[in-house]
């Protein structure tokens, strides 16, 4: 879905198997990666600053307001800094099983 491409925020509006990761009716920020769209899924940031991939039906492309979009990005930005690692070249991210809906590890491309 190419609105996942030039979309900078989506909101969740399913989370059937990741209850725990997903918060519905919650807007996450994306993060593009062409890979993981190819795949059917979108990488979206949480709270604490991490990203993680989840299918991407699970979300609705948003256009923030212009009054919105600025503290968004910058709040995002203040997460992701407090949450990265001294060692990032050893992080793993989690990726979502779009069978059974279980996490699975996958070591971080470079990102």
């Amino acid at each position: 879905m190419n609105d996942y491409l030039s979309s900078h925020a989506v909101v969740c509006v399913a989370n059937e198997g990741n209850e725990v990761s997903l918060q519905l009716w919650k807007i996450y920020k994306t993060i593009r990666d062409d890979d993981a769209q190819s795949e059917g899924f979108v990488r979206v940031l949480d709270e604490s600053g991490e990203d993680y991939l989840f299918p991407e039906e699970n979300f609705v492309p948003i256009e923030l307001p212009r009054k919105v979009k600025a503290p968004f990005e910058r709040a995002v930005r203040e997460q992701r800094r407090a949450a990265t690692p001294r060692h990032s070249a050893s992080a793993k991210r989690v990726t979502s099983n779009r069978s059974s809906g279980t996490p699975k590890r996958r070591a971080n491309r470079g990102a």
